[in-house]
Formats: C-alpha cells, structure tokens, sequence
C-alpha cells in the first residue's frame, strides 16, 4: 500500500509518529518526506492490518493536520524487514565520495 498524504504533514512530527504507531500493527515501510511537501508511506501486510495502520495514523493525532490521503494497493514486495522514517537530501546538498 502507498499513501501520500498531503496538507501539514511535514515539520510536525509526522513521521516519527507513523513510525511509532506502526509497532502496534503487523506491518512495515518506510515513511518519508517527499520535495513537494508530502509525506509518502509504502507499507506492507494484511489488507486488514493496513486499513487498522491507516486508522491508527489518523488516531494517533496525525488527523487534524491531513488535508488528503492517495491511496494505491499492490502485491506486497516483501521488501522491508521493519520501519524507517528517511529523510531525503535536499537538492542544495552535495555528497562526494572520497577514496
């Protein structure tokens, strides 16, 4: 499942509490800000416990700061094996690597 959520999402705590809402359901992902000012979440596990996850983000206080949520299912990749919360590299940072 992917959602991006959008309206106050980012600078608030939004991650962090998805991440910790997580450990109550049977699930995992990832959880991130996007460069657009979204939040994007992919996570993985029963439908059942996803739609239970999806509440419980919107219970844990994360409500009143959603203005919109784009939902899309796919088959589970199995691709995480527990949660990260990734912040991303704004463009204005170089990396170089040096040997």
């Amino acid at each position: 499942m992917q959602i991006l959520y959008s309206g106050r999402v980012q600078g608030v705590g939004f991650r962090y509490t998805v991440k910790t809402a997580a450990s109550g359901y049977d699930v995992t992902g990832i959880v991130r800000n996007l460069a657009d000012g979204r939040v994007e979440l992919i996570a993985e596990g029963s439908k059942d416990e996803l739609n239970a996850f999806r509440e419980g983000i919107r219970e844990s206080g994360l409500e009143h700061f959603i203005k919109g949520e784009e939902v899309s299912w796919s088959e589970a990749k199995n691709d995480w094996a527990m949660w990260w919360a990734i912040t991303p590299i704004p463009k204005s940072v170089s990396i170089s690597c040096v040997r």
